[in-house]
């Protein structure tokens, strides 16, 4: 990546930041009676530090910064980097997202939202009882196909495009209209009709309120053609790692154009029926793939939409 100097970008979405030295400052202040928090405190919880640290380790010089929108955040640190390739403002860029939310204070917090599984995740079920939260982190190099080519490098797929809106209505109740809004404006940046997407890996969080509104969404969105399309969940897999889900899932959806095998939803005993479309339940489904979406609806109203397809050399 050095070879790019100053051109050379990182852009890493952060959900919830650092909240393990949160709460092991709090712990030393108030149970411990230290008089200090530890001196890396304020760096480790910038929203920034992933991408900051990825900077220094790799000596990347160009525009490096976080992004933060709950769930969303990696498909907004995507698209962010893909429109900034397009405009020309730098060469290439390590992009993903990163999240540790595995603490107790975090988890107790979740749990305050009567939205976390007793049992395990389980998106579009009839007897889904919420999501399962995860950590993890992933990142990807997107640049231009020639400057991909001047290098040697593997093409793996062209992000064609993405959208963003926002729902600008409740912070934590989804809503048809932001999330479609999103999707369209997605598909008119990629240059994309709703029958060209083959596969669509949802937002799928295994709550009775996302599930439901996703299907709607994409039935409002692509019409007849959403009873062709083929949908999953692959956070029924990997969990909700809420920042990084996105980077995660634009793993899979470059995986699965790769592979022409669309992942499953896992868990999946007995079908909810407002969510009645072919979300590819338990066994992955052989099928060629050139157009993929990945959708990311967050807390706040937030949304992200990030395309991709087949690269043709």
């Amino acid at each position: 990546m050095d070879r790019y100097g100053d051109r050379t970008g990182c852009i890493i979405g952060v959900g919830v930041a650092g909240f393990e030295a949160i709460e092991d400052g709090y712990r030393r202040l108030f149970l411990e009676g230290l008089r200090r928090t530890n001196v890396f405190t304020v760096p480790r919880v910038m929203p920034s530090a992933p991408a900051s640290q990825v900077s220094m380790a790799l000596g990347i010089r160009g525009p490096v910064f976080g992004t933060t929108s709950a769930c969303s955040s990696s498909n907004h640190a995507i698209a962010t980097a893909l429109w900034m390739l397009r405009s020309g403002v730098m060469d290439a860029a390590l992009v993903g997202g990163a999240e540790a939310p595995l603490i107790y204070g975090v988890l107790k917090s979740w749990e305050a939202l009567r939205v976390v599984a007793p049992d395990t995740c389980r998106p579009f079920d009839k007897n889904r009882k919420g999501l399962v939260l995860a950590e993890g982190a992933g990142v990807v190099v997107m640049e231009r196909a020639s400057a991909a080519r001047a290098r040697g490098a593997p093409i793996l797929a062209e992000i064609a495009g993405a959208g963003m809106s926002a729902d600008a209505a409740d912070l934590v109740a989804p809503t048809m209209d932001g999330p479609a809004a999103a999707i369209r404006a997605c598909l008119a940046d990629a240059g994309l009709n709703a029958d060209d997407v083959d596969y669509v890996n949802a937002h799928g969080t295994g709550t009775v309120a996302n599930d439901s509104t996703e299907i709607k969404v994409i039935k409002s969105v692509f019409g007849e053609h959403a009873r062709r399309l083929s949908i999953s969940s692959t956070k029924s897999m990997h969990g909700h790692a809420l920042g990084a889900s996105g980077a995660l899932e634009l793993i899979a959806i470059v995986r699965a154009i790769q592979e022409g095998l669309v992942p499953p939803t896992v868990n999946l005993e007995q079908l909810d029926p407002e969510c009645d479309l072919d979300v590819t339940p338990n066994v992955a489904r052989e099928r060629p793939i050139r157009v993929a979406i990945s959708n990311a609806f967050a807390f706040g109203g937030t949304n992200a939409i990030v395309a991709a397809r087949r690269f043709d050399a």
